[in-house]
């Protein structure tokens, strides 16, 4: 914030998340400078009242700056029986429930639920600085329940105190806001870009490195799958249930205390399948829940896999085990023979999770799920063992070295957000005096 100057004079603030503020400006409430109102949500058992053309915003889609469209609509007669106020095109939406704090602009004429309070025009500010300010100040008015929640309520936003500049202080403040925010976000953006392309990058690395090999001058053969093409000549094709074996996990009742009290057994689920490398778990069992229920240890060095979740529908989860575990009945665990590495075994799956998705999943399921059949008749290509732990030592390094540049992208992000919310907070508390601030030619 150096490069900014600070207002000439300060006055002491009589907030307590506030120690001073600019001298001409006013500590007022909500309530005497920006008049809102809350809207409804029809009876969700009547399906009729969600057939309409009315734009209908619930927290869900205050995402954008300005919103023109919403996931729910409802019909003419839920809107008149309910009586509900439209948000005219323009009003700013804050969310006080749930994601509190959320804003966006009405691009359109619109209905809101009661978990969004709509601020019509004022005279005393304009919506333009209140959608940086709200955000700032109403949240600090917040009570807190017993799970560490802030929580709002008409009459707390209402009595939420907000520092009030001059009106035309207020849009300059405004116009500098959308600028500087506007090129941070760019940057955010080009970041998260950046990590994609590099996710992208790095299974095609995979994929290359795994079913192609690393001499590009090797003779070639066709593999006998479609999706897999050609692979070097001397590797063989084999089906999975030769180079494994399988186990399955279980649940031990959760009404026997003791087998999840005091707990040194991890126990894996899909959740925490986050890691590559499995070495502790969000929750752990007894080793009498292991003798006497349906889940079993898998020893150190399997390949853990989910084979039923939604999750399916995109990527297939997998990790290997660094000390024994048991598991719930959603994954598999696959434990290979000398034939295959199960490092190269899981690059091979991560290097073709959207073939593997097809090949595996089964149709018609409520809940996305690998077919055990498909699963253990799948082709793997297995080059000779030496070959294995070349490749495995060439997608290592070559990780490391995309892990490098996505962590310095996700900091990147981090940092840029830092100083956007900082710029913002220094903007709206009067830090920083923006008066005779001009938006560049560019």
């Amino acid at each position: 914030m150096g490069k900014y100057q600070s207002y000439p004079n300060y006055k002491k603030a009589s907030v307590t998340w506030l120690d001073e503020m600019p001298e001409h400006w006013i500590l007022s409430k909500v309530k005497y400078i920006a008049p809102f109102q809350v809207g409804w949500t029809p009876p969700t058992k009547n399906d009729e009242n969600f057939v309409g053309e009315n734009l209908w915003v619930n927290i869900s889609d205050l995402k954008e700056k300005v919103i023109t469209n919403t996931s729910k609509h409802i019909s003419d007669r839920a809107a008149k029986e309910a009586s509900m106020s439209i948000t005219p095109k323009g009003s700013l939406m804050y969310s006080f429930k749930l994601s509190v704090g959320s804003v966006s602009f009405a691009g359109e004429d619109m209905y809101t639920n009661e978990a969004i309070a709509s601020f019509l025009d004022s005279a005393r500010l304009p919506l333009s600085y209140l959608y940086y300010a709200l955000p700032k100040f109403v949240i600090e008015n917040a009570s807190t329940n017993i799970y560490g929640a802030r929580i709002l309520n008409q009459e707390l936003i209402n009595n939420a105190q907000l520092l009030e500049p001059t009106y035309e202080e207020a849009e300059s403040i405004a116009n500098f806001l959308d600028y500087e925010t506007a090129k941070i976000d760019t940057l955010i953006e080009k970041q998260q870009q950046l990590i994609k392309l590099l996710k992208e990058k790095r299974q095609a690395v995979i994929s290359h490195a795994v079913t192609k090999g690393l001499n590009p001058q090797a003779p070639m053969k066709y593999s006998g799958v479609e999706w897999l093409g050609e692979v070097p000549a001397h590797w063989q094709i084999v089906p999975l249930k030769y180079l494994c074996t399988f186990s399955g996990g279980g649940t031990p009742t959760k009404d026997n205390l003791s087998y999840w009290t005091n707990g040194t057994v991890p126990w894996v689920s899909p959740k925490d399948m986050k890691s590559f490398w499995i070495d502790k778990t969000q929750d752990y069992v007894t080793e009498r829940a292991v003798k006497e229920s349906s889940t079993n240890f898998v020893d150190e060095g399997a390949l853990l896999m989910v084979v039923r979740s939604g999750i399916l529908q995109r990527t297939i989860p997998i990790a290997i085990n660094t000390v024994p575990v048991t598991m719930n009945q959603d994954m598999k665990a696959l434990k290979f023979n000398d034939r295959i590495d199960v490092q190269y075994a899981a690059g091979f799956i991560l290097g073709s999770v959207n073939s593997l998705l097809l090949d595996w999943s089964k149709d018609g399921a409520t809940v996305e799920s690998i077919e055990y059949e498909y699963l253990s008749n799948g082709l793997f290509p297995v080059p000779p063992k030496q070959e294995q732990q070349a490749i495995i030592s060439f997608i290592n390094k070559q990780q490391s070295a995309f892990q490098m540049l996505e962590d310095k992208a996700v900091l990147g992000i981090k940092l840029l957000s830092e100083r956007r919310t900082a710029l913002i907070s220094a903007a709206v508390t009067g830090k920083i005096d923006v008066r005779n601030w001009e938006q560049p030619n560019d």
